[in-house]
């Protein structure tokens, strides 16, 4: 008689992770607010490709039908959404994405319970876990005229995070297309050039002593005095707390220049720079 060996069973390994996710807001009345969304949308085609959504309706506190009226609307606009937070929501059902629960708000210092909502966003980042600390950017699109602070064309693959107690950060060398800088804690200088397809995202300021051709984001989580220097302005995209203007929308006497992008009343302006 023959004994077959035991098989030794394997263990499962469960894992935490976190990361940023786009949270829209809807609000009432939802007919003006989808006609903003899709002027936005028209602006940046494909913004939404691949990238995870949230669909906060705590503030429009829609029943269940108009739930999935609103998610199929979102679907035919490319905008496909993961999950949804609704307070007291309770179980939404198998067809409709899963209830999210315990959100945090992303911050320059990691994610933080949300303490309140603020009135007049259309989006903010949220973070999809609470149990993992990640320093990714919050991005705003005011109410109206929604603009977002970056473009999708490309997708930025390499990316760079700063130390939490970095200060500024310093690039010595040239920021190939694709790469992605974020820094979530100052000022980010460049000593060289920015290439098509990348992009710098900076809670503080952004200066680049080269050519910038890709895409400059500062003020990321909130800071309104951020600016953008360069000393040639090729870029793709200049943005300030969320606000952007891009190279299509530059006026050309600032192209090619040394120039600086700030917030004016509430609007992107750039202006020469010497």
């Amino acid at each position: 008689m023959t004994f077959a060996a035991p098989l030794e069973a394997k263990s499962i390994r469960f894992r935490a992770r976190s990361f940023v996710a786009f949270t829209l807001t809807p609000e009432a009345p939802l007919d003006v607010w989808l006609e903003s969304l899709d002027r936005w949308v028209g602006n940046s085609p494909g913004y939404f490709a691949g990238r995870p959504v949230v669909l906060d309706l705590n503030v429009l506190k829609p029943d269940v039908v108009a739930i999935e009226a609103l998610v199929d609307l979102l679907g035919q606009r490319g905008i496909r959404i993961y999950a949804i937070e609704l307070d007291g929501g309770g179980e939404l059902g198998a067809h409709l994405p899963p209830a999210l629960v315990g959100a945090k708000e992303a911050t320059t210092d990691g994610l933080l319970l949300q303490p309140s909502r603020k009135a007049g966003r259309a989006e903010d980042a949220t973070a999809a876990s609470d149990m993992k600390a990640a320093g990714d950017i919050k991005a705003d699109l005011k109410a109206g005229e929604l603009k977002p602070a970056s473009d999708a064309k490309t997708q930025p693959q390499d990316v760079k995070i700063a130390a939490p107690d970095a200060g500024t950060l310093m690039i010595r060398s040239p920021i190939r297309s694709g790469q992605l800088i974020f820094h979530p804690h100052g000022d980010v200088i460049v000593l060289g050039s920015v290439a098509s397809g990348s992009e710098i995202v900076a809670t503080g300021s952004i200066h680049v002593y080269g050519t910038l051709r890709g895409r400059a984001s500062a003020g990321a989580q909130g800071n309104t005095a951020a600016r953008v220097f360069c000393r040639r302005n090729e870029a793709e995209l200049l943005s300030v707390d969320g606000w952007y203007c891009t190279a299509e929308e530059m006026d050309p006497s600032v192209r090619g220049k040394p120039v600086q992008a700030f917030l004016d009343n509430g609007m992107v302006r750039i202006a020469p720079f010497s």
